[in-house]
């Protein structure tokens, strides 16, 4: 064999082992996250055994890894939010939308992680073996308190904003699942009929019902329009077109200004109030406040839904000013429209993730924003002040707490699939507010039952936290 064909042989031995190695790296460090994340991958179990904790806003442990199994300990108190993980049925909720961060640096989707995998494998390291620690807003006190308020009743949800933030402090659906047990549970819970992996908070869509008064006062004023004094009269009915529309169980709240009409929650004088307004005017706050757009969450969120305003006649447009029609909108939706009226003006962006943590590093940390700026501050104290008037002689009494001023709002959402559902958003202490709650309760009646003693309890709970 001459030299030149020992030569050629070395130099395709040379380049096939390259190829390997190049395949290798491509499989360890790009590839791996996507192959790992396959359900039937038998070596996936491998990733679970270093996956990285989620902690709660104290540190505690929410879910975590021990001895190779995956141990949430919160159980069904917050599993559609922390989410799962399984080998058999995947990842959901903060579980899925962080796993990227969760897994070990080797099979890890995180550029970083993949940027430091590959300096430590020219450098001659080992690879980290631990996922990165997601670090959450979730406090466990308040969620606990939730949970087992909405536990009373077959189906619900609530949300919990830091009012100044928009870090999420509770997040419950109800009913719930225990993720513990997912891996024996899922294929029946998957096929009830009351949808438990469900996150109803983000993912619910319900006729919000007086509860979107507030936006629709706060346009009413912000446009100059109208203001808190505004007077009207409400005799119980008002005629549209051929359309007659009614307050419920036949009320009447009579002669009011706008703010004794948002405390008695008059149908009819709010119906004034959207046609006063007009399309234009009333779809431009609604998009002020991100009705119908992205929250920007950092979990998938379903989008609130509104109609064509194309289509809309006076008659839509009145029932959409009381949060009927063809509107929908999750509770997350109407804690951030009280969130921005408690934080003068501006909406927070939400977020219930506040830093990822890897091998030391902080790789995710998230600081505090704004999503929208929807009002003006005057318009925010003059609608907060109307709020804090449901809960002194309105329809929101039973959501006051001794020595504190709360702002809130009732709803009682028709629907065509049952008795109405039950709604209060609030926020406190009205004055320097530090926390909102947006509470729903399907088929459950009035808001001033149900939604609002729920309400009351988890503000007193999170009140005694949040400072």
């Amino acid at each position: 064999m001459t030299d030149r064909a020992i030569l050629r042989i070395r130099v395709v031995l040379v380049l096939a082992l390259l190829a390997i190695a190049g395949r290798q790296l491509y499989v360890q460090l790009i590839a791996a996250p996507t192959i790992s994340a396959v359900p039937t991958n038998p070596r996936r179990h491998l990733a679970d055994a270093g996956r990285g904790r989620i902690l709660a806003s104290d540190g505690t442990p929410l879910a975590q890894t021990v001895s190779g199994v995956r141990v949430y300990s919160m159980h069904g108190a917050a599993a559609q939010l922390i989410g799962y993980d399984s080998v058999r049925y995947g990842t959901s909720g903060i579980e899925d939308a962080y796993n990227a961060a969760l897994e070990p640096a080797t099979r890890s989707g995180d550029p970083f992680a993949q940027w430091q995998a590959l300096v430590d494998a020219f450098q001659g390291k080992p690879a980290s073996v631990h996922g990165a620690d997601v670090i959450t807003t979730i406090s466990p006190t308040i969620t606990r308190v939730l949970a087992e308020q909405l536990s009373r009743y077959p189906r619900g949800a609530g949300v919990v904003l830091d009012a100044r933030t928009g870090a999420v402090l509770a997040m419950v659906s109800q009913p719930t699942f225990d993720p513990n047990t997912i891996d024996t549970t899922f294929a029946k819970t998957v096929l009830l009929k009351q949808s438990p992996l469900l996150n109803r908070a983000i993912d619910g869509e319900y006729p919000p019902g007086s509860t979107f008064k507030i936006l629709t006062a706060s346009a009413a004023i912000d446009s100059g329009t109208f203001t808190p004094q505004s007077h009207f009269y409400d005799p119980g009915y008002l005629h549209i077109g051929s359309f007659t529309l009614h307050d419920n169980e036949g009320e009447a709240t009579g002669s009011q200004t706008l703010t004794g009409a948002f405390a008695l929650s008059s149908n009819v004088d709010f119906a004034r109030v959207g046609m006063k307004l007009g399309v234009d005017t009333f779809y431009e706050y609604l998009h002020r406040f991100d009705v119908g757009a992205s929250l920007d969450f950092q979990l998938p969120a379903t989008v609130s839904h509104i109609p064509d305003p194309k289509d809309l006649s006076d008659g839509e447009l009145a029932q959409l000013a009381f949060g009927q029609g063809a509107l929908t909108v999750s509770p997350l939706q109407m804690a951030l429209i009280a969130a921005a009226v408690a934080n003068g003006g501006k909406e927070p962006r939400p977020y219930v993730v506040r830093d990822v943590l890897r091998d030391g590093v902080h790789v995710g940390t998230v600081t505090p924003s704004t999503l929208a700026i929807p009002i003006t501050a005057d318009t925010a104290a003059a609608v907060t002040k109307m709020m804090v008037a449901v809960v002194k002689f309105g329809t929101g009494t039973t959501a006051a707490l001794p020595g504190v001023t709360v702002a809130g709002k009732t709803g009682t959402a028709t629907n065509p699939l049952g008795r109405p559902h039950s709604w209060f958003v609030c926020f406190a202490p009205a004055d320097a507010p530090r926390v909102v709650v947006a509470v729903v309760v399907e088929n459950a009646g009035y808001g001033a039952t149900v939604a609002a003693p729920i309400a009351r309890a988890v503000l007193a709970s999170a009140l005694k936290v949040v400072r």
